[in-house]
């Protein structure tokens, strides 16, 4: 949304991706893939393109790169702001535990085989190799181009939003259990959630880490406010 509002003005603007996924999604802006080499490399980038305004839409729980905008954008004196999804507020009916990391996600899990959605991202699950027990099933844009780290694994490769019809079924079909999912907020992952606490399915609910105080909204529209009145003051 973001992408196509900027695009609509005419606005000279680039959309950087981290590279994870091979299957990117096609935008509306000039793109580039590939990190910056840290904070370092972050401000030579914003040096050399002359960039003004930095907004940082990435994922709740791309940490780094939080970090990393907010120490190029004070070095090199570019205003920011930070694009966030508002995190999932527990409901009536929800079964979460919540927990701080992606290991106590692990420990939470249960000691017996069960059948269990990691819901997580290829980035994450090395650390449920600790539980070989269970049967996992995950869902992937990309398929997996490394062994998984446990015996039973079925990777699904698909790519989001997910409706809610479409995830009672997967649930139901595959016969899941637990979920562990990380609070990443937003409605393109939503229905997994909406779907355990209909069938009564424990979510193992893995909070949003501590990000660097900066600016930050939920809103487009105040993004595009932000950016329309820097360019007037020449800010």
């Amino acid at each position: 949304m973001l992408a196509d509002a900027v695009a609509r003005t005419g606005w000279q603007a680039t959309y950087s991706y981290a590279g994870r996924t091979r299957a990117l999604a096609e935008q509306k802006l000039p793109t580039r893939v590939g990190g910056f080499g840290g904070a370092n490399g972050l401000c030579e980038y914003i040096r050399r393109e002359r960039i003004t305004h930095v907004v940082d839409a990435t994922h709740p729980f791309a940490v780094g790169m939080s970090r990393n905008a907010v120490a190029a954008c004070a070095a090199t004196a570019t205003p920011l702001i930070a694009l966030e999804r508002a995190p999932w507020p527990k409901s009536p009916g929800d079964n979460w535990i919540e927990v701080a990391d992606v290991a106590s996600a692990v420990m939470a899990l249960p000691g017996e085989p069960a059948c269990v959605f990691l819901a997580i991202g290829r980035q994450h699950i090395a650390p449920f190799g600790a539980k070989p027990q269970h049967a996992y099933i995950l869902r992937f844009v990309d398929p997996p181009s490394e062994p998984l780290p446990f015996p039973e694994g079925n990777v699904i490769v698909s790519r989001g939003p997910f409706a809610l019809e479409s995830e009672l079924e997967l649930l139901r079909c595959r016969g899941v259990e637990w979920i562990v999912a990380r609070n990443s907020g937003g409605a393109g992952g939503r229905a997994k959630i909406d779907a355990a606490r209909e069938l009564g399915l424990p979510v193992i609910l893995i909070k949003r880490p501590e990000l660097p105080e900066r600016r930050r909204t939920e809103s487009v529209a105040e993004v595009m406010q932000w950016l329309g009145h820097g360019r007037r003051l020449g800010a």
